[in-house]
């Protein structure tokens, strides 16, 4: 029944907004307008949007408002967008469009829908590619003679055109029309990946603090005027226009252990975060063998730059507790542009006959824009080689930074085995008490635009009794599909993964799912909760551990607002870390909350929502929200505490990282060519998969 209000309600709104009031774009729960919208990088723009949904509550209804950016198409010219998606200043700058941004171009602007005005009459077309000669240079038959683009439209229009050197666009039926005639229509959504300068933009526009987004949204629910909403009133709806407050509460913060001998080998860390300074790794792992590929010439990474910075590096670690005994490895120039495969080869010789043992790590250090190096480095090392890398950007080896290579030592330290550091046993009862083993799984699908291209699914696991150490299992399956098809396997090669480690089965089973919405609950209740329920059965027909599975949620639209900033707000204006809600807002009748467990670095934190789908643990509210707060300060590459529970976020990195393991794919250029998905995937090496080598 409450599906059903919900559903007539969106209706409700959605018709008033449509037909009477919204003169802006609607996408689905989202209204988009283009009032104070801003100019993006590439012909693009970004709208506001204003996002609404009715959530069913305890004997009421909510409705969710909050603010929402995309990009759209700058509207305008095509030829001018021609112009910015190319980088060009000028029209005359596209006297000669090469190849390759051709290809980009005629991706970019696929499908777009344009305009034309001929003779008074308006036409509107869609795009479907471009020609491959000029305007002057394409030619058609007319009355059994050949002739060019350019002289049909001053015969026919009296139209000269001013770029006839320009391609055509092509529409329907093999229509070309010069893209100087023609026009962008306005309100079409961007559907592609940005690119990295826009994503910049794009954050820079939607980043607001706390008190003027709500400023925002307030301004957004005047111009949705839902009291003058005339269906909404004869159905019996009131809503009210103020922002509802809810009970919240603050978590304790958990005590953190490092190295005995540290000086602070105990404390409790203030507002979510710390740093090393006076303490060591509880466990510092030992790094003999190892050497560093220096991806660029050594005219601009002299040899002295690259050993001050290794010995500043090397000095970090050891006072944070590692054991480096060769502390000068060896050092070798490669080339960024070709041959990556044969140079990492060659490093990981170099760093094995150094040291007469197999080389533990490789360190690189990359040209400052090198996404499609950093790409290949990790397929090559991860799934031929089998050795652990840590890559560098350039810029950070010119003038050695203690706090970064502190940094760097957190990352290097649980690739190879380390502890960073663990949390109170005594505060994390359900893992320290019995045999526990807490998953997490991702599932990453291809970004919008990109055709037959795979899922990639991804399980990662605890190891130890300190849910501090953690492997990996990683699958590629049909692009787009959410359920996990083969959760059952990955799950059995975890599980006898941490028989190996600890020598006993896990009595328990904490699984948090990234990724699932709403509607797919009950299909991944009846479909992935038997599939780890089976991957047990198969290890042992007698072998039941109780399993507690939790949905996790960040894509959604919840937000927090302390209501006196002074007192119980953070530095930024948001509500402290640990702040966790479990009334109001929540479900009716279902096992979910709230949590925003990490500091906010800038605009508005965004809280976790997890949503209990199956506990046979027993949890209650307290215990469940207090163990998901506490591991939220055990993520190993940093020293802050994070947004989501730990093993959600290293199975995002493991899916993040398979991406790279396509061969022929250009991970740093949005631009390429559709069809990538024909491209095979390499396998991780399995010592690997065994490690942390995702951090």
């Amino acid at each position: 029944m409450a599906k059903f209000y919900t559903e007539w309600a969106h209706f409700i709104i959605g018709l008033y907004l449509v037909q009477e009031l919204f003169t802006g774009i609607k996408v689905g729960r989202i209204f988009y307008t283009n009032q104070g919208s801003q100019l993006l990088d590439g012909g693009m723009e970004v709208w506001q949007g204003y996002f609404q949904s009715i959530r069913p509550k305890l004997r009421k209804l909510m409705i969710n408002v909050d603010l929402h950016a995309t990009a759209f198409y700058e509207r305008g010219s095509l030829i001018q967008l021609v112009v910015r998606i190319l980088g060009k200043s000028t029209v005359e700058d596209l006297w000669r469009i090469h190849d390759r941004d051709r290809t980009k171009l005629e991706k970019c602007l696929k499908n777009l829908k344009i305009f034309v005005v001929l003779r008074f009459s308006r036409h509107r077309f869609r795009i479907s590619k471009l020609t491959n000669t000029s305007a002057s240079s394409t030619t058609f038959e007319v009355n059994g003679q050949q002739i060019d683009i350019a002289t049909y439209f001053f015969n026919t229009y009296g139209r000269r055109l001013q770029y006839p050197f320009l391609p055509c666009v092509v529409v329907r039926n093999e229509t070309y029309l010069p893209i100087e005639i023609c026009n962008v229509v306005e309100g079409q959504r961007y559907m592609r990946k940005l690119n990295e300068r826009q994503m910049a933009d794009m954050i820079e526009f939607t980043c607001q603090p706390p008190q003027i987004r709500t400023n925002t949204i307030n301004q957004g629910i005047e111009i949705l005027n839902y009291r003058q909403n005339e269906y909404m009133y004869q159905f019996g709806f009131q809503i009210s226009n103020d922002m509802v407050i809810t009970q919240a509460r603050v978590l304790p913060t958990p005590t953190l252990y490092y190295h005995p001998a540290s000086k602070e080998d105990t404390f409790i860390p203030k507002d979510g975060l710390w740093n090393l300074k006076n303490k060591k790794v509880a466990t510092g792992a030992t790094l003999g063998s190892w050497a560093c590929a220096v991806f660029g010439s050594e005219r601009d990474y002299p040899i002295g730059t690259i050993q001050n910075f290794i010995r500043e590096l090397v000095n970090t670690c050891q006072d944070a507790g590692m054991n480096i005994p060769n502390r000068n490895p060896p050092i070798l120039h490669c080339n960024p542009q070709g041959g990556i495969e044969n140079s990492l080869r060659q490093v990981w010789v170099r760093a094995g006959n150094s040291a007469k043992s197999k080389p533990q790590l490789i360190l690189c250090i990359l040209p400052n824009i090198g996404g499609i190096l950093y790409a290949e480095i990790k397929r090559v090392c991860d799934t031929l080689i089998g050795v652990a890398t840590q890559c560098i950007q350039s810029r950070h080896i010119m003038r050695a930074i203690r706090i970064y290579c502190a940094n760097v030592c957190l990352k290097i330290n649980v690739k190879l085995g380390g502890e960073n550091s663990f949390i109170d046993p005594s505060q994390i009862p359900f893992i320290t008490q019995r045999p526990t083993i807490i998953m997490g799984a991702d599932v990453t699908h291809p970004a919008p635009g990109e055709q037959n291209t795979p899922s990639i699914a991804a399980v990662t696991a605890s190891m130890d009794a300190k849910a501090s150490r953690y492997a990996a299992s990683i699958r590629i399956q049909s692009g787009r599909q959410e359920v996990i098809g083969d959760l059952a396997e990955m799950v059995k090669e975890l599980l006898k993964t941490f028989y190996q480690t600890c020598g006993r089965k896990p009595e328990r089973i904490l699984f948090y799912r990234d990724g699932v919405s709403e509607g797919q609950f009950s299909t991944v209740l009846n479909e992935e909760i038997r599939a780890i329920k089976d991957a047990c059965m198969s290890l042992d027909g007698r072998y039941k551990p109780t399993i507690t599975f939790v949905v996790v949620q960040k894509r959604h639209h919840t937000r927090f607002f302390p209501i006196d900033t002074g007192i119980d707000g953070d530095r930024t204006g948001n509500c402290p870390s640990g702040t966790v809600v479990d009334s109001t807002i929540v479900h009716p009748f279902e096992f979910d909350f709230y949590l925003q467990s990490h500091p906010s670095l800038q605009g508005i934190s965004r809280p976790a929502h997890y949503h209990v789908l199956l506990d046979e643990n027993g949890f209650n509210a307290d215990s469940l929200q207090t163990l998901t707060y506490n591991l939220c300060y055990n993520f190993a590459r940093c020293t802050r505490a994070v947004s989501i529970v730990p093993p959600v976020h290293y199975a995002s990195l493991v899916c993040r990282r398979a991406r790279f393991y396509a061969s022929g794919e250009n991970w740093s250029n949005p631009d390429t060519p559709e069809g990538v998905g024909s491209a095979s995937y390499c396998v991780v090496k399995s010592e690997l998969l065994k490690t942390m080598y995702f951090i």
